[in-house]
């Protein structure tokens, strides 16, 4: 099929010209309050009428009036018009402050220890902007989801995404209650948790993710076995604090569950890092400000941590 290098007029070419003379009974006038020739305005008419298939104005030389057709266009273009001129206007307001509705994609894990402060303040900082989190393991499609952002652990974000920090690199800590290791022992070699209950994740595409470790610094990955199978890491870490085994979650996560002593990490010389978790968007070259003033926030919070 051959493509065309131009675009086709469209069905409201000519539609403000028609609505301005229809007010004004006038060419004319028309033409003055559109910053146009009459000459222009006749055109665009002309050209509009072409398209309907019907004459829209009777003209006389002394007079202008609307045919029957023309009362017909005009009873259903107005009010369209003017919707379109307002939907014009709330998009313009839209792109020039902070303002509507924030959507990002999360997973569950950072929500209580990451997103909910700094959503807190965020929305106290721009009162007009109102955020949805749409918390998933999924590594859905920003667009196609109509998400604005979304955050990640930083290996799992694509390359051609802008990729904002939110944490520093934190380990992949490997954990377990105190009841679970009395009855089984504490491993003391990556080689050792075969023998061991391992809580295990899946990852959105289906397949089981092996746990990550790190030996003198050499990565390898250990496909461990378990009688529990999670698809994020809150309910594997609830899981390991019940003692069905030992489980490898992000140390932030963990953190609060080792101070009071519900659980145990084990094999710290060889768990590995992780390089943290971030914001990310489409490389775009005009930001919404909404989203534009949750970066600043972001950032403006990582400063003032470090």
């Amino acid at each position: 099929m051959k493509q065309n290098f131009t675009v086709r007029q469209g069905a409201l070419d000519g539609v403000e010209a028609f609505l301005s003379v229809a007010q004004h009974r006038n060419f004319r006038r028309a033409a003055t309050e559109l910053g146009v020739t009459p000459s222009a305005i006749s055109q665009a008419v002309r050209a509009l009428e072409a398209r309907v298939g019907a004459a829209l104005f009777i003209r006389t030389t002394r007079s202008v009036g609307l045919t029957e057709a023309g009362e017909i266009f005009l009873a259903r273009a107005r009010p369209a018009f003017e919707e379109l001129v307002a939907a014009s206007g709330a998009a313009r307001e839209l792109g020039q402050r902070p303002a509507g509705l924030l959507r990002l994609t999360v997973p569950r894990s950072v929500v209580p220890i990451l997103l909910e402060p700094l959503i807190a303040s965020f929305c106290q900082a721009y009162p007009e902007i109102e955020v949805e989190l749409a918390a998933s393991e999924e590594l859905v499609d920003l667009a196609a989801g109509g998400f604005d952002a979304g955050i990640r652990m930083g290996q799992f974000i694509s390359p051609d995404m802008v990729a904002v920090r939110l944490t520093k690199p934190f380990p992949l800590v490997i954990v377990g209650s105190p009841a679970y290791l009395a009855s089984r022992g504490r491993p003391a070699r990556p080689d050792e948790l075969r023998e061991h209950a391992c809580l295990r994740l899946r990852r959105s595409n289906g397949a089981l993710a092996p746990w990550s470790l790190n030996d003198k610094g050499h990565s390898i990955e250990i496909a461990v076995a378990g009688p529990f199978i999670a698809n994020d890491f809150p309910t594997m870490l609830g899981a390991a604090v019940e003692g069905l085994g030992l489980a490898q979650v992000p140390s932030p996560l963990a953190a609060d569950a080792i101070r009071a002593g519900r659980l145990v990490a084990v094999l710290e010389k060889f768990v590995p890092m992780a390089p943290g978790v971030f914001l990310y968007y489409p490389s775009h070259r005009q930001i919404m400000p909404k989203l534009r003033a949750f970066i600043d926030h972001v950032k403006g919070r990582s400063r003032a941590a470090s």
